[in-house]
């Protein structure tokens, strides 16, 4: 895929999961895994990293391995929301940004730190939240954004 993607301009980016995903998803479950991927293809610039703090935020390398994404500038997207404890489905009941026990402003400002300056990606995947008035749950994500840390 990268000479396709070279030739298209269209950046990759490998998004580590959760190892609760290992079985069936994905066999790239940590940063420092995703950055070996990347080392391993000869780090084209075009080939980077989507840091899913659902997926990372639990990873005792995260801020050695952002701090490396970030010196080779790697890091692509950024995907914020929360993880609720219990969770009742590990893919469908992600919570708002404040609703569970992830340090998401403190990830940020590590994201930050280590270069990337793009957006932060509300990705909220709840069948809980979707059954809800979409316009109520979309005021309360704003206001969650809001009184994030800068």
């Amino acid at each position: 895929l990268l000479p396709h993607a070279e030739k298209a301009g269209v950046k990759l980016a490998l998004e580590p999961l959760h190892p609760m995903y290992a079985d069936d998803r994905s066999a790239i479950n940590t940063l420092k895994g995703a950055n070996a991927v990347c080392d391993a293809l000869g780090s084209p610039p075009h080939l980077g990293l989507a840091v899913d703090v659902y997926h990372t935020w639990w990873d005792p390398e995260l801020e050695e391995q952002l701090r490396l994404a970030g010196e080779r500038r790697r890091i692509f997207g950024f995907h914020i929301c929360d993880w609720k404890t219990p969770t009742t489905d590990f893919l469908n009941d992600r919570g708002n940004l404040g609703e569970g026990c992830i340090d998401i402003a403190g990830i940020r400002r590590s994201v930050r730190a280590a270069g990337f300056g793009g957006f932060d990606e509300v990705e909220i995947f709840s069948t809980r939240h979707w059954t809800r008035d979409q316009d109520q749950f979309l005021a309360e994500i704003v206001a969650a954004y809001a009184s994030l840390e800068p």
